[in-house]
């Protein structure tokens, strides 16, 4: 395994492992503050918004490297 080849897949490993942890956070938070169904969705839906948009851009990369794009 190359040098290269080992930060690609931490670099995966570990940013995947950080969105985990976010989305425990962003629960923890929710359970904390003992907000109800809609306070929790609208902590899902607005704190979640920037994790939605790190995976997109992962994945217009991946179809950009792909050629599909």
């Amino acid at each position: 395994m190359t040098e290269e080849q080992f930060a690609e897949w931490g670099m995966e490993i570990g940013v995947g492992a950080l969105v985990l942890f976010m989305i425990f956070i962003i629960w923890d938070l929710g359970r904390r503050s003992h907000a109800g169904k809609f306070g929790m969705m609208i902590l899902f839906i607005g704190l979640g918004v920037g994790i939605l948009g790190f995976l997109i851009k992962v994945v217009i990369t991946y179809m950009m490297e792909q050629g599909g794009v």
